[in-house]
């Protein structure tokens, strides 16, 4: 019994340092985080197709970008249309390709619900510090680094706007939730000290042709 006990304390504590990995469609593999009861991809997604294997589009001009949430296509772009942001910061999805019934996260995952999110900013103490916590501990600009002690590695992508126009990649990040806020809006949870104040995760609610990082949570 006494080898069982120690393996499974080795188990729970890896999920906590991220060790477990998750596959996507792609066979991307993203790290892990256990926060509370909710267990996190610790990296913003970064796959170029549905579960199904159905591509997502790519779509790089301002024009193709602005048309695709005008006719409620999905989406994805790299930041400033440069693959070497994708190696940082994974891929931007316009909330039509995030909420997709054939699946962006990988199988047994999902795209977090506004209540989820809310969930995961209580945990760290409320959205005021929460912030502080979720930010990575490097690569924000103007001495903005959080102290990540949640482990969630969150970091500053940046976002691309319904006209195409990209913004803010170094100073701020934003996430969609699966949760609608209007008929042209979705929830977002927003990192992002010079904008909405150093501690703090804020919910906004951005328009579905926006382009924002997904993170993915386990079912």
């Amino acid at each position: 019994m006494k080898p069982t006990v120690i393996l499974f304390a080795f188990v729970v504590m890896c999920w906590g340092c991220g060790t477990q990995r998750v596959t996507d469609a792609d066979d991307n593999t993203y790290k892990t985080v256990q926060i509370g009861n909710q267990l996190w991809m610790a990296e913003n997604l970064n796959v170029s197709h549905f579960r199904n294997g159905d591509p997502i589009p790519h779509v790089k001009t301002d024009e193709e970008w602005e048309r695709a949430g005008d006719n409620k296509q999905p989406a994805w772009c790299y930041y400033d249309n440069d693959p070497a942001h994708g190696e940082k910061y994974g891929k931007m999805y316009n909330w039509y390709a995030a909420n997709d019934s054939r699946g962006i996260a990988p199988k047994g995952w999902h795209v977090p619900s506004d209540a989820e999110w809310t969930a995961l900013a209580n945990y760290l103490g409320g959205r005021d510090v929460a912030g502080t916590k979720m930010r990575t501990a490097s690569g924000w600009n103007e001495n903005g680094d959080g102290t990540n002690e949640s482990g969630f590695s969150g970091l500053p992508g940046g976002g691309r706007d319904v006209n195409g126009s990209f913004y803010y990649a170094g100073y701020y990040g934003s996430w969609w939730s699966s949760t609608q806020s209007a008929t042209t809006k979705a929830w977002t949870r927003n990192l992002g000290y010079n904008i909405y104040g150093i501690g703090s995760v804020y919910r906004n609610d951005g328009s579905k042709g926006n382009g924002l990082s997904v993170r993915c949570l386990r079912d």
